[in-house]
């Protein structure tokens, strides 16, 4: 009798193909032959040189007027230029105090600024509201004029509405100032766009729950475009306090001046600005801060609110 034997199952043919080298375990390799991991790691260091190089441009001169405010005259008119103050000082702010009345045209330019500020947020995000989520006829042609009004370049407009406010007797007061850019096209456009992502279904529910469209606007649809709103505040607020053109033309009496006119005023009056190049830099300064600190507390929401432009 024979003795039983044992065999082995012979192993599993393979599935597919085989590569007679052996499984790649180096990673995705790009045409070079180099892993893309290692040439992601070796371009990391020249993008970073690159935006370093792009943000020193950009920072520079604003950093070398920030400086330039706090220099003597010495360090002002040096050759070659100092960067750092070899000497700290405040004389230029008691100086274009003394010579300006700052705080005047400090107050001018934020009522304006925040006045104009107020406006476009009720009134576009009203505007954007109806256009985005109201039915009515002409809905399209009013959207197709708040286009065309985006195309017409801003100076073009300077004259008519100097006209017009002079025949309203405005000229010289905040309201002429403000009632030219209570509401502005790109801020409707906007707020349209947004006002879009907000899901019919949730305004509906509130209709058939019995409130009332005023109610859904405030309440429902509002809160919903925050970041449209923070977005659209820095941008109104940095456009109205930089304007320089329609103050300048709008406005006759000193009193009513905005710090950006009252500075240029200053500048070219050959008896004010003789030896001023501090002043000058203090003046631009306090330009900037309330324009940088508007940015700096809504930076986050004006980030999400261009990120999420449009989307729906």
């Amino acid at each position: 009798m024979s003795a039983a034997r044992t065999t082995t199952p012979p192993p599993s043919a393979p599935t597919g193909p085989q590569d007679p080298k052996g499984p790649d375990r180096s990673g995705p390799r790009t045409g070079g032959g180099v892993p893309a991991s290692r040439e992601g790691r070796l371009r990391k260091p020249g993008v970073y040189v690159l935006l370093s190089i792009g943000l020193l441009v950009m920072v520079a001169p604003f950093l070398w007027m920030g400086l330039s405010a706090f220099k003597t005259d010495r360090d002002l008119t040096a050759n070659p230029p100092v960067w750092i103050p070899t000497e700290w000082t405040l004389e230029h702010f008691g100086e274009l105090l003394d010579r300006l009345d700052i705080p005047l045209y400090f107050f001018n330019s934020l009522t304006v600024a925040v006045l104009v500020t107020a406006c476009n947020l009720v009134f576009c995000s009203m505007l954007g509201y109806a256009l985005a989520k109201l039915r009515f006829g002409g809905r399209n042609k009013v959207f197709a004029l708040v286009l065309g009004a985006l195309m017409v370049p801003g100076n073009l407009m300077l004259l008519p509405l100097f006209v017009l406010m002079s025949k309203l007797q405005l000229i010289d007061s905040y309201a002429g100032l403000v009632l030219p850019f209570a509401a502005q096209a790109f801020g409707v456009f906007l707020m349209r766009q947004f006002m879009q992502s907000i899901p019919d279904e949730l305004l509906e529910a509130a209709r058939i729950d019995g409130a009332r469209e005023w109610y859904i606007f405030w309440r429902i649809a509002m809160p919903l475009v925050k970041p449209a709103l923070a977005t659209l505040s820095i941008l109104i607020f940095l456009g109205s306090w930089n304007n320089f053109v329609w103050p300048l033309i709008a406005t006759n009496d000193p009193e009513k001046y905005t710090l950006p006119v009252a500075l240029a005023t200053f500048a070219t009056d050959p008896n004010q600005s003789a030896g001023s190049n501090g002043m000058l830099m203090v003046g631009s300064l306090l330009i900037i801060l309330p324009v940088l600190l508007v940015f700096i507390v809504l930076q986050r929401h004006f980030t999400q609110g261009l990120a999420t432009t449009g989307m729906k």
